[in-house]
């Protein structure tokens, strides 16, 4: 399940982030701000016009992630 598709509110883990293409510099800094294998992370709200942004936590971080971007972040929820 891909980072973009997780409902409000829910949380999951990452598995992975995919690259788009050679050289991903968005997937390369998504790792950098620790969207790396096994991070709880959490879809805490979606923008109000096409639900883009959405509003992302990872610990105590929160970022605004296009959908795009979020699509890139590979994920599972809890068991």
């Amino acid at each position: 399940m891909r980072l973009s598709e997780l409902a409000q509110g829910s949380d999951a883990v990452v598995l992975e982030v995919k690259n788009v293409g050679e050289n991903d510099a968005i997937a390369r800094r998504l790792r950098d701000y620790g969207f790396v294998r096994g991070e709880p992370v959490k879809l805490v709200g979606r923008g109000p016009i096409g639900a883009d942004p959405l509003l992302v936590q990872i610990g105590f971080t929160r970022f605004a992630l296009r959908k795009a971007e979020a699509a890139r972040v590979i994920i599972e929820l809890p068991a």
